[in-house]
């Protein structure tokens, strides 16, 4: 299913259907401040390992990130968060950027990688951000790959939505999305280190 949502001014019934079909296990395409995410529910297994069959990969070895709504939905699922990192974490977002910090308890088991890491989002996309916020808890997410190894990541949704209607339940047309995908810093050890350099630019925060 197709369906298209205002970015700027999100339908709430709209969003209450995409909210419905996570609950039910669902796995969406949604679009971000970056590219255009997959994601579900992270408490639904099954959705979990509908992405992870996708992507052909172990749930136990995937570098997931979690999408939040804002700062405090974030502190829910990491912890140990110093006041350094928060401080840029509070500048910097909502923005382009992948936090890697250390998982709390609230992540699901199969989830936690063997790092007990767990990367958080939270995009500067008022679509996404409506979804989480009405969902109640995180959404697990991967970047949408492109099937042309030309093309790492395909902006146009219409095209998305030709390549992956038999895949997914929904997808949800928010606009063309940029071509990089966030920037990853590891902030594990109470510092940054770039991991990935990609939309945002975390010199300016520091």
């Amino acid at each position: 299913m197709l369906v298209r949502i205002n970015s700027e001014n999100p339908d709430p019934r709209h969003i209450q259907q995409v909210v419905d079909c996570l609950r039910d296990g669902g796995v969406i395409i949604y679009p971000t401040d970056t590219v255009y995410g997959m994601g579900c529910d992270i408490f639904k297994q099954r959705g979990v390992e509908r992405i992870c069959k996708l992507k052909g990969i172990d749930p136990a070895k995937a570098n997931f990130s979690f999408v939040c709504h804002d700062l405090a939905h974030l502190s829910d699922y990491a912890k140990q968060i110093s006041q350094p990192v928060f401080k840029v974490m509070k500048k910097a977002l909502p923005g382009p950027f992948t936090f890697i910090l250390e998982a709390s308890s609230n992540v699901p088991r199969m989830l936690k990688n063997n790092k007990k890491t767990v990367g958080i989002r939270i995009p500067d996309n008022l679509i996404c951000r409506s979804i989480v916020r009405e969902l109640g808890n995180p959404l697990m997410s991967t970047s949408v790959h492109d099937s042309d190894e030309f093309i790492e990541y395909t902006t146009d949704p219409e095209v998305i939505y030709d390549n992956f209607k038999d895949k997914v339940d929904m997808v949800i047309a928010g606009g063309y999305s940029n071509m990089q995908a966030s920037t990853v810093v590891d902030c594990t050890d109470h510092d940054f280190r770039v991991i990935r350099q990609g939309l945002g630019d975390l010199d300016e925060f520091l």
